[in-house]
């Protein structure tokens, strides 16, 4: 299998669980200790080993992830006129080898997980592996590996060309993601979103971060052409070209997360994320 380069982070929306202050901080930007939440996973990422990143923006401007990403050419002269070079490495936001690419997504249009990495591989005209992470969550596991590596080695290891993660908690909290159940090969054989917590069929919950062959990007696509929802009835869900996929023979490891998931959705999973990254919380 190809080594995996690429991944898709979706940070498009209003973020309107998070008003009023995402009415002038995109959500995927606020801060989660001395840095913005979604740049926990565009550093993840690196340090797995990923060289191109395409971010699905909202169509606003200016556009707030573009310039955290962007060379401050002012501040890097100010830092390096006066010699504070340890503070010019930290305005560095990305390392020579690594590109972000943009593609932007109208809030107004269709909506749901499926739609930005749908847009991307189309875009682009992806056919390799991927891994997306969605940009509001992370998970912490600062002494052992990270989500990215277990996904991308799960893949490796066991010659499939897909992934899902998944992290076990507790049944009452499984109607707010997708219960995911095992074969005996520990590959995906049912995938059910936000069931009620005496409908679930596990208490291992997909928390948004997936490895994707080129045969499944396809099913997501085809997915999203093929559908017509109301802009009040249905969101385009991932969860359902993954369970077309895996109905029809699709092979999808399911790899258990290790640490935490930290939530920047919530204003109360916000404040939890900044009480364990900063170590107010164990």
């Amino acid at each position: 299998m190809p080594k995996i380069t690429k991944a898709i982070i979706p940070v498009a929306g209003w973020g309107t669980r998070r008003l009023p202050i995402t009415k002038i901080i995109e959500k995927s930007m606020l801060p989660v200790g001395n840095r913005p939440l979604v740049d926990y996973s565009v550093q993840e990422l690196i340090s797995a080993g990923i060289t191109d990143i395409y971010m699905v923006v909202s169509n606003t401007e200016p556009c707030q992830v573009r310039e955290y990403y962007r060379d401050n050419v002012a501040l890097n002269k100010y830092l390096t006129e006066r010699g504070k070079m340890d503070r010019l490495e930290l305005a560095k936001t990305l390392p020579d080898n690594v590109r972000i690419h943009y593609t932007v997504q109208d809030p107004s249009g269709k909506y749901g997980t499926a739609v930005p990495i749908a847009m991307v591989v189309e875009e682009y005209n992806i056919d390799e592996p991927v891994i997306v992470f969605m940009g509001d969550d992370l998970i912490w596991n600062p002494n052992g590996p990270s989500a990215a590596e277990l996904l991308m080695n799960g893949v490796t290891e066991s010659g499939f060309g897909s992934a899902i993660l998944g992290l076990t908690m507790d049944k009452s909290e499984i109607s707010k993601f997708a219960a995911l159940s095992r074969d005996d090969e520990g590959c995906l054989s049912g995938i059910v979103e936000k069931p009620a917590p005496e409908e679930a069929p596990t208490n291992l919950a997909s928390v948004g971060k997936y490895v994707l062959s080129p045969e499944l990007q396809q099913e997501i696509v085809k997915y999203v052409h093929e559908n017509d929802f109301g802009a009040g009835d249905q969101e385009y869900m991932i969860t359902d070209p993954i369970d077309t996929f895996i109905s029809r023979g699709g092979r999808m490891k399911v790899i258990e997360a290790e640490g935490e998931q930290l939530d920047g959705g919530t204003l109360e999973g916000w404040i939890h994320a900044n009480n364990v990254v900063c170590g107010g919380d164990a």
